[in-house]
């Protein structure tokens, strides 16, 4: 079978095209053909070798895969073969908050991950596909998905009329301004680019802002808002400066990413005072995982697919990422 792998972590030259035997799968282990896969910032991170863990050479990168079960080991009843399914993005998280003792994994960084032809895993790992998604619409659900439908309702409710704020136009803001339609509520999106910021008003959003044309564009959230300000931040920069000014007495921020660096501006009297909660977001459950399928398939949600990338061109797929002038997600195709 082929396979990627990162022989030499550091750049994205070192993802390497492998053939290798194919595995078999154990008690309790499903093998599944890989039909697509997706990239996320974390593994263009990874590759950099500037994540928060460094990877192990030569390990198989990406944690996010979709495809179809071909072979099932002893005692497996979760699955059977033929069935579509994507893969959790932590091993051993099934469900409830995330605990210091949760088995986590770190699929694509320290542990082989999806990028190949075929690859085992445990039952308990695996999920259903809704029957409407394609394989490379299903391949962008395990992290960037999941991270957006924690960050929205993980740790509260979100209800018709409330208004989120997303920044950007990656994988997990998109997502999140999707799912917040589906919620019934209001939606202020920024971006750097007029002609991106009309694609997310076609997606639904209700209220756009070029933060590159407008510096101070917390005052248009506000303006926007009555001066109430937003119920949940989806928060990928790391600009608390901007975002406390945006998010109204008693919200919400979801912390996501550090796009803008590691280290923010946190101003602890401000949250203190006007009661925000800030909530860290490290992806989900299989439970989390499995509410929000049920909640794509009944409203037949589509994810936003900006490119798909031969299976050997894996590293064209990476460059793209590293461009940052992506509408979505990027997608990798099968071997």
């Amino acid at each position: 079978m082929k396979l990627h792998r990162l022989d030499t972590p550091g750049t994205i030259e070192g993802i390497v095209l492998h053939t290798e035997d194919a595995p078999t799968p154990g008690p309790g282990q499903a093998l599944v053909r890989v039909r697509a896969n997706s990239i996320n910032y974390r593994d263009l991170l990874i590759a950099w070798g500037k994540y928060m863990r460094n990877p192990v050479k030569g390990v198989t990168p990406l944690s996010d895969g979709a495809g179809e079960v071909a072979a099932v080991g002893t005692g497996v009843t979760r699955v059977k073969v033929g069935d579509r399914v994507a893969a959790t993005f932590t091993r051993g998280w099934i469900g409830g908050s995330r605990q210091s003792d949760t088995p986590m994994g770190d699929r694509g960084g320290s542990e082989d991950g999806m990028l190949a032809e075929y690859v085992v895993l445990d039952e308990e790992e695996l999920v259903q596909l809704p029957g409407h998604l394609s394989f490379e619409e299903a391949a962008t659900l395990p992290c960037a998905g999941v991270t957006a439908w924690v960050a929205l309702c993980g740790f509260g409710t979100l209800s018709a009329g409330d208004t989120v704020l997303v920044q950007g136009t990656g994988g997990v803001s998109i997502f999140a301004l999707q799912l917040a339609k589906l919620f019934g509520a209001r939606v202020i999106a920024t971006s750097s680019s007029d002609a991106k910021l009309e694609r997310l008003k076609a997606l639904g959003a209700d209220h756009v802002i070029n933060y590159a044309a407008n510096p101070e564009w917390e005052k248009d959230v506000q303006a926007y808002t009555d001066r109430r300000g937003v119920d949940v931040v989806i928060e990928v920069v790391g600009d608390f400066a901007k975002t406390l000014k945006c998010v109204r007495h008693g919200g919400r921020i979801s912390f996501i990413g550090w796009m803008g660096g590691r280290k923010v501006d946190l101003t602890v009297t401000g949250i203190i005072a006007r009661h925000i909660s800030v909530h860290g977001i490290g992806v989900g459950s299989r439970d989390d995982f499995e509410a929000m399928n049920r909640a794509i398939a009944r409203h037949a949600l589509h994810p936003v697919v900006d490119k798909v990338f031969a299976f050997d061109d894996a590293r064209g797929a990476y460059a793209y990422m590293q461009g940052r002038t992506h509408f979505g997600k990027i997608v990798i195709g099968p071997a």
